[in-house]
């Protein structure tokens, strides 16, 4: 079976009514991303909970796929008329063929070394370092390949700074990859929370993927349920910024006091409001940078 893309060039005024119009057309899906990605003039647009952008890139593309006996010609006409625009915009068409998109997935995701003791390993691979401390994960539900950068942040300071012994928490654990090297790095305890039930479900098949022992390691969707010690050794959360200001009162009572607090998922621009925070309880510095994301590190006073 093949399909047909159909790409569009638009500008952010008609990009929203022009994707629904594509659907209304029958578009099997349809994505808005800007025309200038990977270019000089690509623009970065982000966004957070309770912070919405409500912006789309200047110059923006959406690009479409339909049946591969879609009558485009109509197709563009139709969406020209429901979007209102003066003219029919330029577009470009592409064949997409049938493929094993289970390979090409796995195609675009590699061991990542973290340190050289601490390796990520797709489970469709061989450790490269099979005496290394091996985290075993697959994309799955849940944010945490440890393919992002904050991930990775994250998991050098464990590495580094984590003590046998230590009791950790992970809030917003999304896959568990954080509470699994915790736990693999020599923690006691580890306790994983997540708001997303689906976030709960990957990190236990995680865990139990990893090998690791049942009653060393809790996920729950709060900290309240968690049926263990209320204060921990070091608290690690890598989610993003403006959930992690609200969220400083809950992670500062979780931190035992001389206890030790990580923060990731925050963009080097909003470092100075999340240390200000942050700053009433822990001592806070900005440990380490990785393509324009930072990782805060502070001890509880």
């Amino acid at each position: 079976m093949s399909w047909v893309s159909l790409t569009i060039e638009i500008d952010a005024a008609h990009a929203e009514i022009l994707s629904e119009a594509l659907f209304e057309q029958g578009a099997l899906s349809v994505d808005i991303h800007d025309a200038a990605a990977g270019t000089a003039y690509e623009q970065l647009l982000f966004g957070e909970p309770g912070e919405p952008t409500g912006e789309i890139w200047l110059d923006a593309e959406i690009t479409a796929l339909f049946a591969q006996d879609a009558d485009i010609p109509a197709i563009m006409q139709a969406v020209t008329q429901i979007s209102q625009l003066s003219r029919q915009p330029h577009f470009r068409l592409a064949d997409v063929e049938e493929q094993d998109w289970v390979r090409l997935t796995q195609s675009q995701f590699n061991p990542i070394q973290i340190s050289s003791r601490l390796w990520i390993v797709p489970t469709w691979h061989e450790s490269p370092d099979p005496s290394a401390i091996n985290l075993i994960l697959d994309p799955g539900l849940a944010f945490g390949t440890g393919s992002h950068p904050t991930t990775q942040l994250c998991l050098s300071w464990l590495d580094k700074n984590l003590q046998r012994g230590d009791a950790v928490l992970d809030y917003g654990c999304g896959s568990g990859v954080l509470a699994i090297a915790a736990l693999k790095l020599g923690a006691r305890h580890v306790i994983g929370v997540d708001i997303d039930p689906h976030a709960i479900t990957a990190s236990r098949e995680n865990a139990e993927r990893n090998q690791c022992d049942q009653s060393q390691v809790y996920f729950a969707t709060t900290h309240a349920n968690s049926e263990t010690e209320t204060q921990v050794d070091i608290v690690v959360a890598n989610i993003l910024a403006n959930p992690l200001i609200l969220l400083a009162p809950i992670l500062m009572q979780a931190t035992r006091k001389g206890g030790r607090i990580a923060l990731s998922g925050i963009l080097k621009v909003q470092a100075t409001e999340v240390i200000a925070t942050y700053q009433e309880w822990f001592e806070m510095q900005v440990a380490e940078e990785k393509e324009g994301w930072v990782l805060l590190t502070g001890i509880k006073t």
